[in-house]
């Protein structure tokens, strides 16, 4: 049987929703949907690619703590907020997984708060 590890971000909208930032469950990991905010200082970037590498930035903190890496994601969801961001949004995305290549998802849809451009929301494995 696998044990099951709640990883948490350090937010208390955690618990008041009731989600964790990560979950992991014997070789797979689930991470949730991670907006661009710098959450050493709380500021959101005004640029989507700038978003995007704090996502993966939280993402590879998250992961780490549960013992995987970037290397390990073989499934990727993008929701951003307007589908003319994409060019702009695609270097930044390339920075972190053009090597690894996982399956990947855009989805044009409203995020909660104005500031927000992009969530990404990942899936690992290791095996």
């Amino acid at each position: 049987m696998s044990i099951r590890k709640l990883i948490s971000g350090g937010s208390a909208f955690e618990a008041t929703i009731g989600y964790s930032r990560a979950v992991v469950q014997g070789d797979w990991a689930f991470v949730s949907g991670v907006t661009g905010y710098d959450y050493s200082t709380m500021e959101m970037p005004g640029s989507i690619a700038n978003q995007a590498r704090n996502c993966f930035e939280t993402i590879k903190t998250a992961l780490t703590e549960g013992g995987f890496g970037l290397s390990d994601i073989v499934r990727v969801q993008y929701t951003i907020t307007d589908a003319s961001l994409v060019e702009e949004m695609i270097p930044a995305l390339g920075e972190y997984l053009s090597e690894i290549r996982p399956a990947a998802t855009i989805v044009v849809a409203g995020l909660i708060k104005p500031e927000m451009l992009i969530e990404v929301e990942v899936t690992a494995f290791k095996g």
